[in-house]
């Protein structure tokens, strides 16, 4: 395991300590952690709603595509013939 030494401002380390007490973590260093954790679930998840919600290819509306919605519509439109 790597070791990385961060700085702070006296807010944001008591604001760590009182977590770190408050959560029962064993140290600093597991708050930390966690936090790392939390956030690259988060862009994951991020990743994962974007790559859902982007548009799906669709094929191009030439004249082929409306030719062939005409054929279907033409079908649809003809009433059945009865034996």
């Amino acid at each position: 395991m790597s070791t990385m030494n961060i700085s702070l401002p006296d807010t944001l380390k008591s604001l760590v300590d009182e977590q770190v007490s408050q959560r029962g973590c064993g140290a600093s260093s597991e708050y930390v952690r966690g936090l790392i954790r939390r956030d690259q679930d988060r862009q994951q998840l991020r990743k994962l709603l974007l790559t859902g919600a982007a548009p799906a290819p669709a094929a191009p509306a030439d004249a082929s595509y409306f030719d062939g919605l005409r054929g279907r519509v033409g079908k649809a439109a003809k009433p059945a013939t009865q034996a």
